[in-house]
This record gives C-alpha cells, structure tokens and sequence, in this order.
C-alpha cells in the first residue's frame, strides 16, 4: 500500500476517534524499537493504535502479526519510559482497519473498524 494510501487511512482513524471523544497526543512516533501510528487518551485511558489501510479486512488482519504485536507493545514501553507522566494512564493496545468502499464515489468515507484491546500483556 503506498505511503499517501496509509496517511489517508490514518487520518480517517484519527477523525474517527477525535469524534468518539479522544485526544490524539501523537501520530507517527518512530522509536529504535517500532514505530506508533496513533497515541490517544480518554480520561484514564490511554490508547497505542495501529492502524492498517487495506483493500480488504481481512488482509489488514494478516497484517498484525504476532511479530508486529511484540514491536508496539515494545516501542510503546519506550514511548512511556520519555513520557513518565502517562504511566499512570490505563494502555490498550487497539487496531483500526481502513477499508475502501469499492465501486462506490471517492467522496465516500472509507470503513473503518475499530477493534479494542488486541494485544494482552
């Protein structure tokens, strides 16, 4: 997927969870330890969000692999080692899938689907 596909997806994910009330505190943090597409928090939440820009939902699934899991987790321990005053926050770890909806007009918005908490520690 190229890279204006995957900054399109990632920002109708970070819309989407600026309407549900979140605040986006950083996007496209790279780290030596893996890279975070979307940082957010809600009161006592705080969210590591990745997210995939795919044809299909199923190949934005194929995409998290268990290797790629143990990445976020580790470069979100690194982000929250520089930002100490967030560890007290609860994390969650979610995924947002960004579907075109094929065949359809462009000014028509892309699926989203937000899965919550999919990496357990």
């Amino acid at each position: 997927m190229s890279t204006a596909i995957g900054q399109r997806g990632e920002e109708a994910a970070a819309n989407y969870l600026s309407r549900r009330g979140f605040q986006i505190i950083a996007r496209n943090i790279r780290l030596a330890r893996g890279e975070l597409d979307i940082i957010a928090s809600s009161e006592s939440l705080l969210l590591f969000v990745e997210v995939k820009s795919h044809k299909t939902r199923d190949s934005g699934l194929l995409a998290v692999t268990k290797d790629k899991c143990s990445r976020l987790y580790c470069a979100a321990e690194a982000w929250l080692a520089k930002h100490p005053h967030h560890a007290a926050l609860q994390c969650r770890f979610d995924l947002i899938i960004v579907t075109p909806r094929i065949g359809l007009p462009s000014w028509v918005p892309p699926r989203i689907e937000h899965m919550k908490d999919i990496i357990h520690s």
